[in-house]
């Protein structure tokens, strides 16, 4: 069983465990909470609460992602307390000396990684659209930035404290400041419509989706995985890789989310078979067995002897965000009663808020799936601009900015700008919160001085982002100049070969008796 406990305000889970003792303190903020001009506070603060416990002879770590932010051991009791002590200490009174190293590890860490574009697709550049992004804010972030994210997010009443253990270790002390507990960010939607379509840089097929959280939903990620390996990897050998997963997000919603990688030669086959695959299930068409060994291996998993301490980081999820917590006996007995129809439901829900990454070059309209929007529906009126090639006009007014190019409108609006990148040779980017963005490079309009200016001035400074000075080869230059007496005389030549070539043709037409 999980007893519940209170440790210096904070709320306590303890649970038995025959293993060595292990622990962590999760708090109720990530990336989601963030804004784009920031993205990366958490982050940073997660590591300065860390540097000075790094070289520990036992195991310590961090994690921080959309909505949690959690310090976890594996030790000894008295190295548990001294870890949950430091770190509460450390997070409020961070490593200055600490702060500009390790941005650059986390601008290392990142470029490492990589990001998933799914978020950025459905939520735009906001809330849970944020993870797909760099950690633009890093830069700015200063001591007193850091120092009052914690003082608003890293407190007792949004934190929860987990141990897998036989009991609370001796002076273990969480010298936490009081607060408030902090709900899960709203949701935003970048898409007008589902189910859509974007395409991906990669050779994978991703199927996204947001449902109504519980237990069916949760089987249904199970038997979609068994589906798509059984249709893509064992019968046409087609991926390697076909997998599902389910994660809540807090707010009454989960996410199912589904893979299948693909060889270039084989992209459309796989999408063809990820479309199939959910199209089947959404006509009610779902195999009695795959339900029956979904709802098998996690009844196994239940009936673990270790199950209530594997489950401590899920129930202290839950109680931040306010979920209900239910018992084991509780889940045992919701996953005997999903039935086929449960699952079909699952699938039309799947199926109506599906949104699919599709390798390049590929598109899932013949599946009714409508293409996520790349461009903007609406431009701004004001001065416009051209560019030095004669192929675009950047418009600036006094509600935003629009970059009209010969197939594409892209409008990002001063107030709904997520971000302004901002370079020392004179560029910017605005980044909307729907995720459209505008680039503006100087060197490529023609001389107008005030366009800069004109964009500083309204955005709010809080949403600027300073970049470092780019090198001069990186700096777009505009087309050179043509030399006029040279295209002159080009010209004469290509006229003078052309009129040689006619009268080539006349003088043969002439000479067959032909009518020139």
């Amino acid at each position: 069983m999980i007893r519940r406990l209170e440790i210096d305000g904070v709320p306590t889970l303890l649970a038995a465990s025959s293993g060595p003792p292990r622990a962590g303190l999760t708090f109720r903020v990530g990336s989601a909470d963030e804004t784009l001009a920031r993205r990366g506070i958490t982050h940073l603060l997660e590591h300065l609460a860390l540097v000075r416990l790094g070289l520990a002879d036992h195991d310590v770590n961090g994690e921080t992602n959309a909505l949690f932010t959690t310090f976890h051991t594996q030790a000894g009791e008295d190295d548990i307390a001294g870890f949950l002590t430091a770190v509460c200490e450390n997070l409020h009174n961070p490593p200055v000396a600490r702060i500009e190293v390790e941005k650059q590890i986390l601008r290392t860490e990142w470029n490492g990684r990589g990001a998933a574009a799914v978020p950025l697709w459905r939520h735009g550049a906001r809330d849970y659209g944020l993870s797909s992004y760099p950690e633009f804010g890093l830069p700015a972030i200063t001591e007193a930035d850091l120092r009052r994210w914690a003082a608003h997010w890293f407190t007792r009443q949004n934190a929860v404290l987990w141990i897998a253990g036989d009991r609370v270790p001796d002076g273990l002390r969480l010298p936490l400041p009081h607060g408030e507990r902090r709900p899960v960010p709203k949701a935003s939607s970048a898409l007008p419509q589902t189910p859509a379509y974007f395409a991906g840089g990669t050779n994978a097929v991703v199927l996204d989706a947001v449902v109504r959280h519980r237990t069916a939903a949760a089987v249904f990620a199970g038997v979609l995985e068994r589906e798509l390996y059984r249709s893509l990897r064992q019968e046409d050998g087609l991926s390697y890789t076909a997998t599902a997963g389910y994660e809540s997000r807090g707010d009454g919603q989960a996410v199912v989310r589904a893979l299948a990688d693909a060889l270039p030669e084989k992209q459309d086959a796989v999408l063809g078979g990820v479309v199939d695959s959910l199209a089947t299930m959404r006509v009610g068409r779902i195999m009695e067995n795959d339900l029956a060994a979904v709802v098998a291996q996690r009844t196994t998993i239940l009936n673990a002897a270790e199950v209530h301490a594997a489950r401590l980081p899920a129930v202290a999820a839950s109680l931040l965000t306010g979920e209900p917590i239910r018992s084991v006996e509780e889940i045992r007995a919701e996953l005997a009663t999903v039935s086929l129809a449960d699952l079909h439901e699952v699938a039309q829900e799947v199926a109506a808020s599906a949104l699919l990454m599709v390798p390049a070059g590929l598109d899932a309209q013949w599946a009714g799936f409508t293409p996520a929007p790349v461009h903007s529906e609406e431009s701004v009126s004001g001065s416009v601009h051209r560019t030095h090639d004669g192929e675009g006009e950047l418009v600036i007014g006094e509600e935003g900015v629009t970059l009209l190019g010969p197939e594409s409108t892209q409008t990002v609006r001063f107030a709904a700008t997520a971000a302004l990148l901002v370079w020392p040779d004179g560029a910017r980017h605005l980044i909307g919160e729907d995720a459209i963005s505008v680039r503006i490079e100087p060197t490529l309009l023609a001389p107008q001085p005030d366009v800069v200016n004109r964009v500083d001035a309204r955005v709010p400074v809080e949403r600027r982002v300073e970049m470092p000075a780019r090198p001069p080869e990186e700096i777009p230059q505009p087309p050179p100049r043509p030399n006029l007496l040279a295209r002159s005389v080009t010209g004469l030549r290509e006229g003078l070969s052309a009129l040689i070539a006619w009268l080539s043709v006349v003088m043969f037409d002439v000479e067959r008796g032909g009518k020139p």
